[in-house]
């Protein structure tokens, strides 16, 4: 963390908008956001395949951050940028329209009533990811939480800013390729408790005020 950290992480501004293109010195083709990236192994996965693009994962846990940095390191991924905070406070900061791709992977359910509010999926977090992301970009955001799959559907079909327009069951209940299968994946799975893959994409006929 003390060697690595500072070589890899976001500064957040004080004031003003955050380009994420700046983090990666323009270098990068897009920019892609991963909210709650865990040990980082889809972020790291990611960055390795697509060495064109910048990815930015914020996680605020120190040992998800710790892992990441080190698979960042070994594997020479210069294309990845890391916030080990509430991915909030950046979401405050970006830019318009400088998110091509953002992930939601397996995040937290709180499933008592009462910590519902802390659900990262959420209308707030839709209006910043709207306004940073440009008309088509892509929201991927996966569960396997039934409770909490409901309470998503619901938040995310309500928000004018983006669509999900399944064409078959095969759109939810299977893995697009390009979305690698982790570890978490694999112990809901052998839990009894089978993914939900979400795709969806900012609709252009959005504006954000």
């Amino acid at each position: 963390m003390a060697d690595l950290l500072p070589r890899f992480r976001v500064p957040l501004p004080q004031a003003g908008w955050l380009e994420p293109q700046a983090l990666f010195d323009g270098a990068a083709r897009e920019v892609w956001l991963e909210i709650g990236s865990g040990n980082g192994e889809h972020a790291a996965w990611q960055a390795a395949r697509n060495p064109d693009i910048g990815m930015i994962a914020v996680e605020p846990f120190i040992n998800g951050i710790a892992t990441l940095l080190a698979a960042a390191d070994e594997q020479d991924l210069d294309n990845i940028r890391v916030l080990d905070d509430d991915a909030r406070l950046l979401l405050d900061r970006l830019a318009p329209g400088g998110i091509a791709r953002a992930f939601i992977l397996f995040p937290d359910p709180w499933p008592k009533r009462r910590h519902w509010r802390r659900r990262i999926v959420s209308t707030a977090v839709l209006d910043h990811l709207a306004r940073a992301m440009p008309a088509g970009a892509e929201l991927r955001i996966a569960t396997d939480d039934v409770g909490y799959l409901v309470w998503i559907l619901r938040v995310v079909r309500a928000h004018p800013g983006f669509v999900w327009q399944p064409q078959s069951a095969d759109d939810w209940r299977c893995r697009p390729g390009d979305w690698p299968e982790t570890k978490f994946e694999a112990k809901g799975r052998a839990a009894g408790r089978p993914p939900t893959f979400l795709t969806l994409r900012r609709w252009s006929g959005f504006e954000f005020s």
